[in-house]
């Protein structure tokens, strides 16, 4: 009797794009014990032969030339500028080749839309790289399932001189757009945002209020005109508020209900007109830290998103962040951009 193998074989996976973040995925995949890199294409051939004889691996100028050599690729990471996702997704997904396209899908919504009704007509998986998603603080809060009422986001940073091509709309905006969207769970009904261009004709620095059919209502700030850098959510919800910081990937957690005797205690002496103002309010709440008990290996987002992705295309399983939720983010963002242009500055006209 042959014995069956129980042992996974690592999967064929490739890169196309090496750029900065392209890079990232290269590294991650070499140190992937699910992934075996097969290949990277990048426009510049010479730079990819080099990268590729850098991680021992092939590489190629095109992606017609990778398929061709390739046919055992299943997996792919398209890093490519997001102008570029759709040409360099397109022949893999009719070719059945699973992508993840990295942040944001598309550079519209009707070239997002479109990549993924091909994905479903070709039944192949399309995850997007919202790669904060998986960073281990949105995960806890996430798992929680709260129902937000209000949510307040603030992304800034100082200027990197990258990704000028786009506002900072497409380039930090979205990743919140994105997790404000996954939270809420209810359709977007209306966007109001105001914005400014400082160094381009981009916005640089922008605002938006989105409200959401069941109430919920989220303020988002992105700058990229910051003197630092700081990424945090406040989350209210009716028994529950969270403090998230990305960077330093943690936060608090604060329960109505996890000192309701003393809560109450204070409501029924304000009703009866008593004086609270000895009172300590720090005594009232009781603040937890986040859980973040997550398994060796997924504490880093982007091994944790590539360890996802290649599980989703192994089981068939439906990515943690598929490409509906991919084109909902592009399509929140379109809009917050189109609110910033309508936006009406009082002697200077609009934007």
């Amino acid at each position: 009797m042959v014995e069956m193998q129980t042992k996974q074989e690592p999967m064929p996976v490739a890169v196309i794009g090496i750029g900065r973040m392209g890079m990232h995925h290269v590294r991650t995949y070499r140190k992937l014990p699910t992934a075996k890199l097969a290949a990277v294409v990048d426009a510049d051939a010479e730079r990819a032969m080099d990268v590729a004889e850098e991680f021992g691996c092939h590489g190629y100028g095109t992606v017609e030339e990778m398929l061709q050599v390739h046919p055992e690729v299943r997996a792919v990471s398209v890093a490519t500028p997001t102008r570029h996702h759709p040409e360099a997704a397109r022949p893999l997904l009719e070719a059945g080749i699973a992508c993840l396209v990295e942040k944001p899908l598309a550079a519209t919504a009707t070239e997002a839309r479109e990549l993924v009704a091909l994905a479903q007509a070709r039944h192949v998986v399309l995850q997007v790289g919202h790669t904060e998603r998986f960073n281990p603080a949105v995960r806890a809060v996430a798992a929680m399932e709260v129902t937000p009422r209000f949510m307040e986001v603030r992304r800034v940073s100082p200027m990197t001189f990258r990704s000028l091509d786009v506002g900072v709309v497409m380039d930090l905006m979205i990743h919140d757009l994105d997790i404000v969207l996954m939270l809420a769970k209810s359709p977007l009904t209306r966007v109001d945002a105001v914005g400014i261009n400082v160094l381009g004709r981009h916005e640089d620095v922008a605002n938006a209020r989105l409200v959401f059919a069941s109430g919920c209502v989220a303020d988002i700030t992105a700058s990229r005109l910051a003197l630092k850098t700081e990424r945090k959510m406040r989350l209210f919800s009716e028994d529950a508020y969270v403090s998230l910081d990305y960077q330093s990937r943690g936060g608090v957690i604060i329960r109505k209900s996890a000192n309701q005797e003393a809560l109450d205690d204070a409501r029924q002496r304000l009703a009866g007109g008593g004086d609270l103002s000895d009172l300590d309010y720090k005594k009232l709440v009781h603040v937890e830290e986040l859980t973040m008990d997550l398994p060796e290996g997924e504490q880093d987002p982007l091994t944790a998103e590539l360890g996802s992705f290649v599980g989703a295309v192994a089981t068939g399983a439906k990515p943690a962040v598929d490409g509906e939720a991919g084109s909902a983010a592009v399509e929140a963002a379109e809009r917050v951009v189109a609110a910033i242009h309508a936006h009406q500055w009082e002697g200077l006209g609009k934007l």
